[in-house]
């Protein structure tokens, strides 16, 4: 397995990454790679986290819902 040496992290990152690592249980290095990992790896979505989503975005659009009939009106529109 590669090794990875970090010169130069300044003292407020290296405090905050110590913390996470205490806060986890984890140590520091074991820490890192997973703050690595979830950085710069893609993750798959999970079904209710993209619904959950979904949903707030809803919260945030207060449109007029639109009928069947409207829909299909507009397809329409312009066509004949």
């Amino acid at each position: 397995m590669p090794a990875l040496t970090i010169k130069n992290i300044p003292d407020e990152l290296y405090d905050h990454l110590k913390v996470s690592a205490q806060v986890h249980h984890r140590s520091i290095n074991s820490e890192l790679i997973y703050c690595l990992e979830t950085s710069l790896l893609p993750r798959k979505a999970q079904p209710q986290e993209l619904l959950a989503a979904a949903r707030a975005l809803r919260q945030q659009v207060r449109a007029k819902r639109i009928s069947v009939k409207e829909i299909d009106a507009a397809k329409n529109e312009g066509r004949q």
